[in-house]
């Protein structure tokens, strides 16, 4: 084990993979009950938080890590008292199309002492892991990951390893492997570059929570290499990744340790030992739901005149979202296009659901923001078609779901909303 010299990077960790796999849920979570149900239940939804977020939240394959893909280049920064960043463990990778011969199964306290000796020296506690270990070919092994709470004295904080591999011809998806939309997941920073070997990295600096409920702070750096190994190092503020006191004010790891702890080579041979993936079909299957920017085109064709679009964005599909300004602040709008929902009907189109004359059933809502600060306030029009198609449209008194109220009321009013979501331009 190696001794750290910046402060910053001395701060201990309770480990807990759970964060590296939740994403965009909170990473990328949508506002209101009928958009969770409508997109995130359905899986069809990357980010962080994963992408998720903030996929996560790899943390993008265990996590959606975020959903945009607005990159910000360069490293986020390094240790508070100046550290240099120095590698953590050993040598990193730089060589592109390496391929390991496969080796014999690892075991999770294997990974765990793995992690234990490539961090600073310190005191550990609480480990968890799950190895390569396997009946057979080992074809239904689970990702190797290890946990631990890391403390040189200067406060216990949790730090996360997660281990996958992939088949190199694999296309990524969307919007994986970079950072998140800004408007929909609050961060630090984040950066997402092609390093010289090939390989994808992210970088990323936010909070355990996009809305900032508790200052729990969760930085990671997601790492995939040509030949398909997908390595995700995830860093708390606090002893545990979730409802846990704060302990420190930032997790312990620079950026410039954790991307060499992610591209140290002593994961390599873990990874190697796992299955080799099936070759990827040449055909990439088609995303199912209309598309983002179809969506996006169609919402903007249907603002009022008075707004001006300051911002846009979305997903691949069902989802985009406008951030408009009529002089009175900048107010946030959202909206989920589904084909074939029936399922939610009972429990959101209740008795006093309005009944169109071509049979769709309207719910309108209004209530505080689930994700945003104080005075953030929510309008919401549900629409369900006979035949399960739904659309469901919100808007902010904020510039985005994540911070405070920038207006007294939304920019668009319920009757405005309804006019949007009822319209048959979202028919496919």
């Amino acid at each position: 084990m190696r001794e750290n010299g910046a402060q910053d990077d001395r701060d201990a960790f309770e480990g807990g993979l759970g964060a590296a796999m939740k994403q965009a849920g909170e990473g990328f979570s949508v506002a209101g009950r009928p958009l969770v149900d409508g997109g995130v239940a359905r899986g069809r939804r990357r980010a962080v938080l994963r992408r998720g977020a903030v996929v996560t939240g790899s943390v993008a394959a265990l996590a959606v890590i975020g959903v945009g893909g607005t990159y910000v280049t360069g490293d986020i920064g390094v240790s508070q008292d100046g550290g240099n960043g120095a590698a953590v463990g050993a040598q990193a990778t730089d060589k592109a199309g390496r391929t390991e011969e496969p080796s014999d199964p690892y075991t999770g306290q294997q990974v765990i002492r793995t992690l234990e000796e490539l961090l600073p020296t310190g005191k550990f506690s609480k480990q968890t892991g799950r190895g390569t270990t396997g009946e057979g070919d080992r074809k239904d092994v689970h990702a190797p990951y290890a946990s631990v709470v890391y403390d040189d004295g200067h406060g216990k904080a949790a730090v996360s390893v997660s281990l996958d591999r992939q088949h190199p011809d694999r296309k990524l998806p969307e919007g994986e492997l970079s950072c998140p939309d800004k408007n929909l997941n609050a961060f630090e920073a984040c950066s997402a570059t092609t390093l010289e070997d090939g390989s994808r990295l992210v970088l990323f600096k936010g909070w355990e929570y996009p809305d900032r409920r508790v200052e729990t702070k969760r930085w990671y750096a997601d790492l995939l290499t040509p030949e398909g190994y997908r390595i995700s190092v995830t860093e708390w503020n606090a002893p545990a990744e979730k409802d846990a006191p704060v302990s420190r004010p930032a997790p312990p790891l620079s950026s410039a340790r954790l991307k060499a702890l992610v591209r140290a080579e002593e994961w390599h041979p873990i990874i190697a030992s796992l299955p080799e993936p099936a070759q990827p079909p040449l055909e990439q299957p088609a995303p199912q739901g209309q598309n983002g920017d179809v969506i996006l085109d169609k919402l903007i064709k249907q603002l009022p005149g008075r707004l001006v679009v300051k911002a846009s964005g979305g997903q691949e599909t069902e989802y985009a979202y406008v951030v408009v300004d009529d002089g009175k602040g900048e107010s946030f709008v959202q909206i989920n296009v589904q084909p074939g929902r029936s399922d939610v009907e009972g429990e959101l189109f209740g008795p006093d659901a309005k009944v169109l004359p071509d049979g769709t059933k309207v719910a309108t809502s209004q209530g505080p923001g689930e994700k945003g600060g104080d005075g953030v306030q929510m309008w919401t029009v549900d629409t369900l078609r006979p035949d399960g198609f739904r659309v469901v449209i919100s808007a902010f008194n904020a510039a985005n779901q994540n911070e405070p109220s920038t207006r007294e009321t939304p920019a668009l009013t319920l009757p405005e909303l309804k006019k949007i979501a009822t319209n048959k331009t979202w028919r496919p």
